[in-house]
């Protein structure tokens, strides 16, 4: 199994063990983005110089003896929650040159859970819409058969889980927006109880339902995630 292949409770048991680095597992992550994105289309924007780095030194905190629960891990994160110092557009070109000054509660929760950060996902224009085509930018194409569409809004996200461009990911859901596209790219989607996850940092569509949730490859992993924001 390649690396980019493996669940996020495969690749932690691999990491503590020493079989996989941080640095090998996200090199290897960021190798199957080239390969495949060009037609998936799942990222708006990337980040390999800070994963890089933030893998890097997740292996310097894991060899001092930190176990935390995503050391290492790399993840991918739809581009309406606040990232500080990275483009957070909502799929707009309203808020193409926005870079927060901040991160959202849940980003700042995996960064400190140690977690790689590869990029930010596409999505549905400021999260509108159900199926990925209506960002300003892309549309991102279902890495099981590119003529069909990957769900949405949060379609970059489960595209980039499904088809191995990430461990795991950050959706959000306000009417099916994590739900709908899990199904459509056969993984894992969870939308908490309203309240569970804090919504600092979330560019909102409806605040009343809005919710940020997880979309990973197993339902382990989604507890994980889960746990950590």
């Amino acid at each position: 199994m390649k690396p980019y292949q493996l669940t996020i409770h495969e690749a932690r048991e691999r990491l503590s063990a020493g079989d996989l680095s941080a640095l090998e597992l996200t090199e290897a992550v960021l190798e199957r983005i080239l390969a495949v994105d060009n037609d998936v289309k799942a990222y708006i924007t990337l980040t390999p110089e800070q994963a890089l780095a933030q893998a890097r030194d997740a292996d310097l905190r894991r060899a001092a003896g930190e176990h935390t629960p995503l050391l290492g891990i790399p993840l991918a994160i739809k581009d309406v929650l606040c990232t500080e110092g990275t483009p957070t557009t909502c799929g707009s070109r309203i808020l193409e040159d926005f870079v927060p000054p901040y991160d959202s509660t849940a980003v700042a929760r995996l960064r400190a859970a140690g977690a790689v950060l590869l990029g930010k996902t596409n999505t549905d224009e400021f999260a509108m819409g159900s199926s990925t085509e209506n960002s300003a930018f892309f549309t991102t194409r279902n890495p099981w058969n590119l003529d069909r569409v990957p769900g949405g809004s949060s379609g970059g996200s489960a595209a980039a889980v499904a088809a191995d461009e990430c461990l795991g990911a950050l959706g959000t859901d306000t009417g099916g927006s994590v739900r709908q596209p899990a199904s459509l790219c056969g993984v894992v989607g969870l939308k908490p109880t309203y309240g569970r996850v804090s919504r600092y940092g979330l560019i909102a569509f409806a605040s009343s339902l809005d919710q940020i949730g997880v979309l990973t490859k197993d339902v382990t992993d989604a507890a994980l995630m889960l746990g950590v924001i």
